[in-house]
């Protein structure tokens, strides 16, 4: 564990509705530690329930986006009893990810390097995921002997299909930012020197629309990935009855009808 303040290892700010979480142990390549975890859930929780924050960025300092779980001070094998394992990665890892699926605010990584394990995962849970030239993504596990938690084996079928999925997971490669865009990981990748400023650029931009019709827009497109066509389409009809009761929804409508641009208030 380290004795840096908690909110060192984990900057926050916001600017412009924009929240930014940046995890800031660069000497550890920002493998990420109970405190850390628990904080940037945190973070999560109040930007959706923070009508004033309407996106979110999640990025990390130095070299690397994040290692993995740090696991030093986790108990040993001797230490444990039957459950413990379950028990920690459904209220760790687990957690962390679906803190950033359920977030109702779009949710932007700005990776800029490595990203491994739960890192990995982190960031592709994420509802758009920039990376600068030099980041990379790994799912490390099998090379420890261990089985993907922190949401991999859900998330990464869905992104590119199993047969890719377990070729990332069987061999634990490292995936080069270019190649991880090519599979469809990646929406984008950017010069290092440019990753900030288009993190900026998208998430701002997000900032400005009609940030309820982009969580329920968000909240239809997870759900899709589990539902047959009945069921995504009743949800589709009750989301759109939803948004209608929103101010952004009318100005949208009515900004159309009088041929000038929407201002939306995220509301």
């Amino acid at each position: 564990m380290t004795d840096v303040p908690l909110d060192r290892q984990v900057l926050h700010r916001v600017e412009n509705g924009v929240s930014w979480i940046t995890l800031n142990r660069p000497e550890a390549m920002n493998a990420v530690t109970w405190d850390q975890r628990e904080r940037v859930i945190a973070l999560l929780e109040e930007a959706t329930t923070t009508p004033t924050t309407r996106a979110v960025v999640v990025t990390a300092t130095g070299k690397g986006f994040c290692a993995g779980a740090d696991l030093r001070g986790a108990p040993t094998t001797t230490d444990r009893i039957p459950g413990d394992v379950a028990r920690t990665i459904r209220q760790g890892a687990q957690r962390l990810i679906a803190a950033i699926l359920d977030c109702e605010k779009p949710v932007i990584a700005a990776v800029n390097g490595t990203a491994a394990g739960i890192g990995a995962h982190l960031a592709l849970a994420c509802d758009l995921v920039l990376a600068a030239e030099s980041a990379r993504f790994i799912e490390v596990f099998a090379r420890r002997g261990l089985v993907p938690d922190g949401g991999g084996a859900y998330l990464l079928p869905r992104l590119i299909g199993p047969q890719r999925a377990k070729e990332l997971m069987f061999f634990g490669d490292a995936v080069p930012a270019t190649e991880a865009q090519a599979l469809g990981l990646v929406n984008r990748v950017v010069p290092d020197a440019d990753l900030a400023k288009t993190a900026r650029e998208w998430a701002e931009r997000l900032a400005t629309g009609p940030t309820r019709a982009l969580a329920l827009t968000k909240h239809l497109v997870n759900a899709s990935l589990d539902s047959d066509r009945a069921t995504a389409f009743a949800a589709e009809a009750t989301a759109q009855e939803i948004n209608m009761t929103t101010r952004d929804a009318q100005e949208g409508v009515a900004s159309f009808v009088e041929r000038r641009s929407p201002t939306y208030e995220g509301r």
